[in-house]
């Protein structure tokens, strides 16, 4: 149910074009990053800013990744994207020291970069030197960002993994295992889509289960293809390689409900040394569950209707209608700013009604026969039925009543938004 609500006409504009809301997700990775420990190195953090009335605000943080120049955050940003706006933002990477979070002294930064929504979005892939304070480059150091758009008929999946029998890396203790799912790209890249948390000396971990879109997860074609790999965390930021499987979605969504899927997770090197190797454990997808995210069409195409409603403004504000300067103004050679507002969007609304009626109601205006104020009467002055048949019904009502009522005030919009709702309601 839509309610176009026609209050007093701006001056007459070049047509603006309608703000169409997309979000953006945006992956970041970084190369040859400055190394502030004296032991080890550096535990990078990636701060999201944006730019908001000249002020730069935190929107979001990526994990810490612990010990690594070279990171490959798993973090994804989320940001709207809004083609009329330029959208400023900054990234600020540094090194975290565990409990105390991430400080923004100085010798904690390891370089920014700024750039504009737009210019990520249009490129897909951007890569910038790093810089340190007043403009200096911070050594080598470059940032990656990655950008793709969320469709609206995505949704997301829920995957729940386990493994069993992994290889044991650890000499005194049993291997920590993390699963990474990576896919892959047309030009044979591979694009970090999740990483699990750590099990601690475990060989047949179970891990949390995740959510993630299917746009992130195979750009929504299920026979696109995935890796998974599992690692042997090590706390210097140096893990060891299990093993890895290759899948689709496709073949993922056999795991729905009782039934698992299984890979064996393979190690390359392992297969070609040794003889009678059979894999270096084996993961199991323990459930998949599906979230689709509808987009409007999608209820559209559905069969959802849309009953419209439309509410017009009589407050005396708008000009006796027998001045040529009222929005009101009875011309009887042209329709006035209220018919042009009208039909303009009736015309869209009316493909989506399938009975073609439509309820018209007017507030501000003393109407017969007592002339008391009312906020939601029917134009048609039928109170058991406000609906008039299709659009010109509407415009033919609004003519009709416009000579009957005296525009009077105060501009009161809540009544006919509290009755409209009671309708939807029923």
């Amino acid at each position: 149910r839509t309610t176009a609500t026609m209050g007093e006409a701006p001056e007459s504009s070049p047509q603006a074009p309608l703000a169409v809301l997309s979000k953006v997700e945006l992956r970041v990775s970084c190369k040859h990053l400055l190394d502030r420990d004296t032991l080890n190195k550096s535990d990078p953090c990636v701060l999201l800013l944006m730019q908001s009335q000249g002020q730069w605000m935190e929107v979001d943080r990526s994990e810490v990744i612990k010990s690594n120049l070279n990171p490959v955050f798993a973090k994804i940003f989320t940001v709207d994207y809004y083609f009329e706006e330029v959208q400023k933002l900054r990234f600020e990477v540094y090194d975290s020291h565990g409990h105390a979070g991430v400080g923004t002294h100085d010798d904690d930064f390891l370089g920014g970069m700024e750039c504009t929504v737009g210019q990520i979005v249009a490129q897909k892939r951007v890569t910038k030197p790093l810089f340190l304070k007043y403009g200096k480059f911070a050594g080598k150091s470059t940032i990656t960002v990655i950008s793709e758009e969320i469709s609206g008929n995505n949704g997301y999946v829920e995957l729940a993994f386990r493994a069993k029998k992994l290889d044991d890396k650890d000499l005194f203790s049993k291997s920590d295992p993390f699963l990474e799912i990576y896919r892959i790209d047309d030009d044979r890249s591979e694009q970090l889509v999740y990483r699990t948390e750590v099990v601690k000396n475990n060989l047949s971990p179970i891990w949390e289960p995740f959510k993630v879109s299917l746009n992130s997860l195979c750009s929504c074609e299920e026979k696109r293809k995935l890796r998974g790999v599992v690692g042997d965390y090590g706390s210097r930021g140096k893990h060891d390689f299990i093993g890895e499987f290759f899948t689709t979605f496709e073949e993922m969504q056999k795991a729905m409900g009782e039934n698992k899927v299984q890979w064996d997770c393979m190690n390359p090197k392992y297969k070609i040394k040794k003889r009678n190797y059979k894999n270096s454990g084996v993961v199991v997808l323990l459930d998949l569950k599906i979230h689709r995210v509808y987009s409007f069409l999608d209820y559209i195409m559905g069969g959802c209707q849309i009953h419209f409603t439309v509410a017009i403004d009589f407050t005396a504000s708008n000009g006796d209608p027998r001045n040529s300067c009222s929005l009101h103004y009875i011309n009887p050679y042209q329709p006035n700013e209220y018919l042009k507002a009208l039909v303009a969007v009736g015309e869209i609304c009316q493909d989506y009604d399938s009975d073609k009626k439509f309820s018209a109601l007017g507030f501000g205006a003393r109407i017969p026969p007592k002339y008391e104020v009312s906020h939601d009467f029917a134009i048609n002055f039928n109170p058991d039925n406000d609906e008039c048949e299709g659009i010109q019904g509407v415009v033919e009502s609004y003519q009709s009543c416009l000579p009957k009522i005296q525009l009077y005030g105060p501009t009161n919009v809540a009544p006919i938004i509290s009755k409209v709702a009671r309708v939807a309601a029923d």
